[in-house]
């Protein structure tokens, strides 16, 4: 985890990279603007290639994903948690730090407002910064003993069934124990991070991010005894098709594989992990408080 330096007179990041979700309305104008004010704060900026391409910017240089490390101090991802999870599975274990602006939308992990961006911004750049180390999941597929996919998880993978196919059939090994056949419409393994997403939707339990923790969140289980469970860190867990038609694995809902009977998926805690930056004001607390509309008792308790 970086050491934020709040005392210092120097910056605590001079190459700063902008990615964006190239698709979102006004996406130019806002990159523009922030790569301005960032300019302005004596940064050398540049844009993520692909980001660049898309939105014909040409004023500043660029990099590709795989150039930020050792180039590039901290990379600013202005979009949404969908964006920050694409990126930060490419960043994983470069030690490039994330610092995550929404457009609108409250994230989770994008959770710097973009009205909000002028002023937080300047003070993340000075040393005025939470840092925050986020797990992965490294999840294989393995078909008749050979490895067909490997991929790594910031939320989640998913086991589950596709279409309008019935229920799926799932063997579950934790370790070298069996610990159940599960008939549902799939599983979830999520990381923390992960826990406000499908897991959350799913009747799992929200982890906080620094408990260190692999969580499984049965979908629509057959029977109700199946109930999500949290696992030590340094387990593996083996998930074998039993049974199912049009059975696939996603990873972070962005990219999947179609399984066969026979097929197994094994996931662990990757070593890579990822750090977010976040504002001192930053509460994990507040946020799922304004996400999930919690109900608040009045500012005097």
């Amino acid at each position: 985890m970086l050491s934020p330096s709040p005392n210092s007179s120097k910056k605590a990041f001079s190459r700063v990279a902008l990615v964006g979700k190239y698709q979102a309305d006004g996406m130019q104008e806002r990159l523009k603007d922030l790569a301005e004010l960032l300019a302005k704060q004596g940064c050398e900026v540049f844009l993520e290639a692909s980001t660049a391409s898309h939105l014909s910017l040409t004023a500043y240089p660029t990099k590709t994903v795989e150039e930020f490390a050792g180039a590039i101090d901290v990379a600013v991802v202005l979009g949404g948690d969908g964006t920050m999870l694409g990126i930060g599975r490419q960043l994983a274990g470069s030690n490039v730090p994330l610092v995550g602006i929404n457009m609108g939308r409250l994230g989770y992990m994008t959770d710097i407002p973009i009205q909000n961006v002028q002023t937080v911004l300047p003070q993340i750049i000075a040393g005025e910064y939470e840092a925050d180390a986020r797990t992965l999941l490294d999840a294989v597929v393995i078909r008749k003993d050979q490895v067909i996919k490997r991929a790594l998880a910031l939320n989640d993978v998913v086991v589950n069934r596709s279409g309008i196919s019935g229920m799926v059939e799932l063997a579950v090994r934790v370790n070298d124990s069996f610990m159940y056949n599960l008939r549902s419409d799939g599983l979830i393994v999520s990381t923390p991070t992960g826990s406000t997403a499908y897991a959350l939707s799913a009747g799992g339990p929200i982890l906080h991010p620094r408990v260190e923790g692999i969580l499984l969140a049965p979908i629509a289980p057959h029977s109700l005894s199946n109930r999500p469970i949290v696992l030590p860190q340094d387990i593996v867990v083996s998930i074998k098709v039993v049974d199912g038609r049009q059975v696939v694995v996603n990873f972070d809902m962005q990219s999947q594989t179609d399984l066969q009977s026979g097929d197994t998926i094994e996931v662990r805690q990757s070593e890579k992990k990822i750090t977010l930056l976040h504002p001192r004001s930053h509460s994990d607390y507040k946020t799922l408080r304004e996400k999930l509309h919690w109900n608040e008792y009045p500012s005097t308790f």
